[in-house]
């Protein structure tokens, strides 16, 4: 039996919140380099504003190091720049067109703050999901009211849709449990 479209149409939602988290840890600094560390930098050149993948290309070669390969050599000095002034805790050296980021160590102090960071993204997406839920629900009693589905199919597709808000509330719990241990492992 094939999910319903109203459950199906919610389940979207629900995992478009958890891609949003999933992205959200991805650019806390865990103590490991990771290209996705630059994501927030915006670089300012050519009289805008833009993503640092735009001006060159992002790697992390070695486990505590990112490299910039800046593709205009004009914009190397805007590229430094904007890295040291993205508050990421991170010395930008340049090396002609390359710009080397060594990540330090994490402090034990910072671990503990970047934990409260990833528990408010967390519960950032709980409150995402049980937005989509409380919608879905106002959608049925509508429905319901307006006689599209019946007083059972409502109820059936009420216990399905408070089953997909727990098992996806589950999964950012799952990745928030993840992520904390990453951040707190030494």
């Amino acid at each position: 039996m094939s999910e319903d479209p109203i459950v199906s149409a919610l389940r979207k939602r629900m995992d478009g919140a958890l891609d949003v988290l999933r992205k959200e840890f991805a650019g806390l600094r865990t103590g490991r380099a990771s290209p996705s560390l630059l994501d927030p930098v915006r670089v300012e050149g050519y009289g805008q504003v833009m993503p640092m993948n735009q001006v060159g290309s992002v790697s992390a070669p070695e486990p505590r190091l990112i490299v910039v390969q800046v593709w205009d050599k004009g914009l190397v000095k805007a590229v430094e720049k904007a890295i040291r002034e993205a508050n990421l805790g991170l010395n930008p050296q340049v090396d002609g067109q390359l710009v080397r980021v060594p990540v330090p160590d994490l402090s034990e102090e910072r671990r503990k703050e970047m934990t409260k960071v990833t528990a408010r993204y967390a519960e950032q997406a709980r409150v995402a999901v049980r937005n989509v839920r409380r919608e879905g629900l106002d959608g049925l009693k509508k429905q319901e009211k307006d006689g599209k589905i019946s007083e059972d199919q409502h109820r059936k597709l009420d216990k399905d849709i408070q089953g997909l808000t727990d098992a996806t509330i589950k999964r950012v719990d799952e990745m928030l449990h993840q992520k904390d241990k990453e951040i707190l492992q030494v």
